[in-house]
């Protein structure tokens, strides 16, 4: 069952009252875009390949990285959803650099512990400034996703609630680790 939001401004799913087959039907095509990106991402980090191989070290990385960039990228998301439901009145362009900065914040601290860690664990300078500097782009990055993505939703009438979770998380991974492999080719190479 369909609900018009409080503001009018889009559709939302009402899962109490709802069919599950409905339900599923309206999560579905979400899921299948992030699967076809997910793909997409897998080819593009075979691209990666020679420096994977010289560097399998980098590889021990991936999940790190591509969990605290979703992960900002999902806080950003779901206060940015509350705030559109709550009606308030926002400046787009003020509220990325805000949460920008807190992403770049955040990168910073968390990608000093990583990098920290890596140099020591891996013995590696490079390695450690590979990580080091993919989280602070990333995090810095992922709050511009998590807020542009709803927004366009919301500009639709789409429930960004309903769309933005799948199509934020894996457009967010392809970039996080295009970041990364990139950083990596710099310095490493």
């Amino acid at each position: 069952m369909k609900i018009i939001s409080k503001n009018n401004r889009y559709i939302e799913e009402d899962v109490v009252l709802g069919r599950i087959d409905h339900l599923i039907e309206h999560r579905v095509p979400w899921l299948m875009v992030g699967l076809l990106v997910g793909l997409l991402s897998a080819v593009m980090v075979s691209k990666f390949h020679a420096i994977l191989s010289e560097n399998v070290q980098l590889a021990y990385f991936i999940p790190i990285i591509v969990y605290l960039s979703d992960a900002v990228g999902t806080q950003t998301e779901t206060i940015y959803i509350r705030t559109l439901s709550k009606n308030k009145k926002i400046n787009l362009y003020k509220y990325i650099a805000k949460e920008s900065a807190i992403g770049l914040g955040l990168g910073i601290s968390s990608g000093l512990i990583l990098a920290v860690f890596a140099m020591l664990w891996m013995n590696s300078f490079e390695i450690g400034l590979v990580i080091g500097l993919s989280m602070i782009v990333n995090l810095t990055l992922a709050p511009v996703l998590a807020t542009f993505i709803p927004s366009l939703l919301y500009k639709r009438k789409s429930d960004p609630a309903l769309g933005s979770g799948p199509l934020a998380t894996i457009i967010q991974d392809l970039i996080s680790l295009l970041v990364y492999f990139t950083i990596a080719g710099i310095v490493i190479l």
